[in-house]
């Protein structure tokens, strides 16, 4: 299989490998970007693949908290350009898009879209943003979106950097008072700053555990290491690896002496009753979304000889 500029760009965004390394895995993955994820990874050339190598597309996250702080919602909605998402027509929609979320039974965007747009009845939703574009002059998206509900506890949200990043946390307390919403915002901060993946590792699939002691196995191999040292090192590098993916076993960025777990329950202790992360979601506006690049591309290409 042909090894495009294209391919090398989005295995070298991926990984942060070198694009000679990239060019090389590839070829020997047959351009399986998955494999050759696996390969640079064996080989200790690369980071632990993210599940979206790139931020490109433009646009927002907006949030909602219901008066009673008993419903979240974040939704992304996407626009063509930077100036647009700075646009207070674009960011005023996105902000009623997110309202809407909190009143809305649907399970996807498109049933989402079919909905009786809030402020006005007559119109869907996919009405209003069809309208809205036709306004702004540019194209439109509402990406996704997640609602959470809560009966005991608190739902925080945060947005950071104008809407470039947005976190909702769920904690579950009989104790709703000021002081455990500070430590919900402290969660949600952390989560914006950290981007953890799961909440204990308990949530981590058995296979993909199973997978990344396989890849720790075959890099400590590689690395020359001793056949009897190899089976403590892997343990010892997952442990660390899935630490870093899980949100109570990171360190806490506001004091690192201690985890998040041990943050929450310092707090739990000060309010008297258990505290516990029962959900969180966080959006990066683009993620994983492409922008043509062409110049890049075109780079790339005139480096490798491609």
């Amino acid at each position: 299989m042909a090894i495009t500029a294209t391919m090398v760009k989005e295995l070298r965004e991926i990984t942060g490998a070198g694009m000679m390394d990239c060019k090389k895995a590839l070829s020997e993955a047959n351009g399986d970007m998955d494999k050759a994820v696996e390969i640079l990874r064996e080989k200790g050339l690369a980071k632990a693949a993210k599940k979206a190598g790139r931020i490109a597309a433009e646009g927002m996250v907006a949030n909602y908290i219901s008066e009673d702080g008993k419903v979240g919602t974040l939704v992304e909605v996407n626009s063509e350009t930077d100036f647009v998402a700075k646009n207070e027509e674009f960011r005023t929609f996105a902000y009623q898009v997110a309202k809407q979320v909190a009143m809305t039974k649907a399970t996807s965007v498109e049933e989402f879209k079919k909905e009786a747009w809030l402020l006005d009845p007559s119109k869907t939703v996919e009405d209003a943003l069809t309208e809205k574009i036709s306004v702004i002059g540019e194209n439109l998206n509402i990406r996704r979106f997640v609602k959470f509900e809560t009966e005991a506890g608190v739902i925080v949200s945060y947005i950071h950097g104008g809407g470039k990043i947005g976190v909702l946390v769920n904690l579950e307390s009989q104790d709703t008072s000021d002081r455990v919403k500070e430590a919900a915002k402290d969660i949600a901060m952390q989560i914006a700053a950290v981007n953890p993946q799961y909440i204990t590792k308990d949530e981590i699939p058995a296979d993909f555990i199973e997978k990344e002691r396989e890849i720790l196995k075959q890099q400590a191999l590689n690395e020359g290491k001793p056949a009897n040292i190899v089976e403590k090192m892997i343990e010892g590098r997952l442990n660390k690896n899935l630490k870093e993916m899980c949100l109570v076993d990171q360190q806490f960025i506001k004091d690192p002496d201690m985890t998040v777990a041990k943050y929450l329950e310092s707090v739990s202790k000060e309010v008297g009753t258990d505290i516990t992360i029962k959900a969180f979601a966080r959006f990066e506006t683009g993620e994983g979304i492409e922008k043509k690049e062409e110049n890049f591309a075109e780079e790339v290409a005139k480096q490798m000889n491609l």
